[in-house]
């Protein structure tokens, strides 16, 4: 076919080369495209909506076509021609047989007829595991997904080497400019270390290079290199892994690099065997032969060394780097500086982001769970885990936090996964006590004893070189420690009350200052969590404790069987025998068993045992226990209780406040006139407030007294066959609490005098209305 526009082959290449973006473009479009389930055949829309015609293969058919199931594309339609076609209903119907089939083809699975054949509970396990998958997010999926970084690192692809060597040759300021572009934008220290020894290797003609990163601080620098003997004619990729990097430590100040880091000099050998800094140890090591050598310093904004760029054998041949090369290197490193500068700093701004997000994951994790000690410990142990990446991580709870001998009582430990069988076998193997574990010796291990007194954290980088550790348990263990992290656990009163301790990175380094500073940060945490859940775990035996009291309390409180059977067999005189309907009624008539007996016609005469189906003997029993809950006080006791519920009933049946008031009142008023002094103390409320008792404590300085007189009655209704109103429904027996509570605490002389000042206003207005609840309770609270 003729070519109209003139164009070969190497025009076209050269015009994708100088435009990479709209290659990429036009291959994400038509990769999504495709992925959409249209066959190849199908028209492909551009950014502008014009259609861009596909190539025909041989067969008029889809690649995705087979002969079992063949589906013909139709004559291929216009540009002009398809928006035409696609509105009619005959292309509609087409267009929906087409996509059935291409469908039909696209979702057949060989392995379907299998999967048919397994068994239930494989597909029982499928089954939860969707039905997992759709409940509802916990507080702790909830907090990643509100933590979780909305920051992605930007991600540029980079000219294509062809097109860099050309520009080398024709046009070295636009080269140059290119590779400082191509490194600007990256802040992923592994791809950007890859990206500058490509470039450097490609200005200097290196058949090979590594960087090396400056590490650690003070007297305990190291060299890192992210990327270690990369090949000069490696393709640049938009992204790099840093799973695959070849990543190794050299020791600052020694070799050719660690000269360079620690001096900042440039080092050119023309022979490196010639050369005694060169160390041929990685040379023996790939079977690759060093002849030349180029290492220079890369140094940040203050003229720091921050790493170390080495380039091996210049092209062809391993020839000699030459002055030209140290001046280029010279003027590109500075660049190179700069952007690992902004990388470094990225990275750790992402470790102190993800730092943070641990620590208030741990918060969390310390706010859902203050029950259970264990349970915490764990988790706690766990997040350390994870957030020092290390393998192995122990806490030990003082016995007496109180006492100045150091003693721990209970250990806690957690293990990666990979140290678990091996350490276990080997200990199981050299103890002689089967049953002893692993944290039994580390309990008394002189390091956690030490920062136990002290208060101060130990960081170890090599624990055999400190004569606190026992060696012999490590040996014993099979578990060899390396390094050692260990700092104290305070609660919220600044005590120590343990010790938390993590063994070895994974990465094999030592922990350095910043792990020491996150630790402890984490401990502070965990401190308030491990104290909180021993506090509760202190308010639980108090709370049973007090239990057994109050159940001890409760049986000598309560009525003997022989009182109980006295009056369950007695015959209960008559109102008329007894005259308690009489408002003149002499109360010093009775003595103490008669007022119970007169108590009981009082409940029988209003009704209430009938109404709401009262047991009778639970009746006696909780009149007998009232009464011996009253203490023997000159006035406020159970004559005066009585005295009082004897008015009450005669001005219930003789003023005819019966009929105005409702059976739900009236059984409150009565109950609440028997119980509104219960244990009474004999003194007044202010008294209470001015000595500081613990009923003022409890109930504050505002009716102190009448609290604690409806909490007793409480107390007695919820003790075992006392509680006569077991047969109310739910809404009786809410409402008569109500009642009971308002009557008891309107006997409170405060309340009672601004009660009864607004009873009388409404009165004397003419405003009072007997149907009205709240003023029906004014006056009846009044009357008690």
């Amino acid at each position: 076919m003729a070519n109209p526009a003139g164009l070969d082959s190497a025009t076209v290449e050269g015009f994708l080369d100088r435009h990479p973006e709209l290659v990429e473009k036009w291959l994400k479009r038509r990769t999504a495209f495709l992925s959409k389930g249209a066959p190849a055949g199908s028209p492909d829309f551009g950014d502008g909506g014009a259609v861009k015609q596909p190539s025909r293969h041989h067969n008029g058919l889809s690649p995705r076509s087979s002969s079992s199931s063949t589906v013909s594309p139709g004559p291929e339609p216009t540009a002009g021609g398809l928006l035409q076609h696609r509105g009619s209903q005959k292309e509609l119907r087409k267009s929906f047989a087409r996509s059935k089939a291409i469908h039909v083809n696209l979702t057949y699975d060989e392995h379907l007829h299998a999967r048919a054949q397994e068994p239930l509970s494989s597909a029982r396990r499928r089954a939860l595991l969707r039905k997992a998958s759709s409940l509802p997010p916990s507080t702790a999926h909830l907090l990643s997904a509100l933590l979780e970084s909305r920051v992605n690192l930007p991600q540029y692809p980079p000219t294509a080497l062809d097109y860099k060597r050309y520009l080398k040759q024709h046009n070295e300021r636009q080269f140059f400019l290119e590779l400082v572009k191509d490194i600007s934008n990256d802040l992923d220290l592994s791809a950007l270390s890859y990206k500058i020894l490509i470039f450097v290797c490609l200005m200097v003609d290196a058949e090979r290079g590594s960087l090396f990163l400056v590490e650690g601080g003070g007297g305990k620098k190291s060299l890192v290199s992210k990327v270690f003997d990369v090949h000069g004619g490696a393709p640049v990729l938009p992204c790099y892994s840093t799973e695959n990097s070849n990543e190794m430590q050299l020791l600052w100040g020694k070799g050719t690099v660690g000269y360079v880091a620690e001096h900042g000099e440039t080092v050119n050998m023309p022979d490196v065997y010639q050369d005694h800094r060169f160390n041929d140890k990685i040379d023996k090591l790939t079977g690759y032969k060093t002849k030349s050598l180029l290492c220079m310093p890369i140094r940040n904004s203050e003229g720091e060394t921050i790493g170390v760029a080495q380039m091996i054998n210049k092209s062809p041949g391993g020839i000699p780097f030459t002055d030209d090369d140290e001046k280029v290197m010279e003027m590109y490193l500075p660049f190179c500086g700069i952007a690992i500068s902004n990388a470094q700093l990225f990275a750790a701004s992402r470790k102190e982001y993800d730092r943070s997000r641990a620590l208030l994951e741990v918060v969390n994790d310390l706010f859902e769970e203050q029950t259970d000690l264990e349970k915490i410990v764990k988790k706690i142990m766990h997040r350390a885990q994870n957030l020092l990446k290390c393998e192995r991580c122990l806490v030990l709870l003082l016995d007496d936090i109180e006492s100045p001998e150091v003693k721990f009582t209970k250990s806690f430990e957690l293990m990666s996964p990979k140290c678990i069988a091996d350490t276990e076998n080997s200990f199981r193997d050299n103890l002689e006590k089967p049953s002893a574990s692993y944290s039994d010796w580390l309990v008394n291990n002189s390091i956690a004893e030490l920062v136990a007194s002290t208060g101060l954290p130990v960081n170890n980088s090599d624990a055999y070189q400190d004569p606190r550790f026992d060696a012999e348990v490590d040996q014993m263990s099979g578990f060899h420690i390396r390094s050692v992290l260990c700092v104290p656990i305070w609660n919220n009163s600044h005590q120590i009350i343990g010790v938390a301790q993590v063994l070895n990175r994974l990465d094999g380094k030592p922990f350095d200052d910043a792990d020491q500073r996150l630790f402890e940060a984490f401990v502070i945490f965990c401190g308030l969590g491990i104290n909180n859940t021993i506090m509760y775990d202190q308010v639980k035996k108090s709370w049973a404790k007090q239990s057994v009291a109050l159940d001890v309390l409760s049986y000598h409180a309560t009525c003997s069987k022989a009182e109980l059977d006295k009056f369950k067999t007695a015959n209960i005189p008559l109102v008329s025998e007894l005259g308690i309907d009489n408002v003149h009624f002499d109360d010093f008539s009775l003595d103490t068993d008669t007022m119970i007996a007169a108590a009981l016609r009082m409940f029988m005469e209003l009704g209430i045992v009938q109404k709401f189906r009262i047991d009778y003997e639970t009746l006696c029993r909780w009149l007998l226990t009232v009464r011996k809950n009253y203490r023997m006080v000159l006035y406020h006791n159970w004559r005066h209780a009585f005295n009082v519920c004897q008015l009450m009933f005669a001005m219930l049946t003789t003023a005819e406040f019966q009929k105005i008031l409702t059976e739900i009142e009236i059984l409150a008023l009565i109950v609440g006139c028997l119980c509104h002094d219960l244990d009474h103390r004999g003194t007044n409320n202010a008294f209470q407030a001015k000595i500081g008792s613990a009923l003022a404590q409890l109930y504050g300085t505002s009716a102190t007294l009448e609290h604690h007189h409806f909490n007793h009655a409480v107390m007695i209704l919820q003790s075992e066959g006392h509680n006569i109103f077991a047969n109310l429904s739910s809404k009786d027996y809410s409402d008569l609490m109500q009642l009971l509570k308002k009557s008891i605490l309107a006997t409170d002389l405060t309340l009672y005098f601004e009660k009864r000042t607004e009873f009388f206003e409404l009165v004397n207005k003419g405003d009072y209305n007997w149907n009205v609840k709240y003023q029906r309770e004014i006056n009846a609270n009044d009357s008690l």
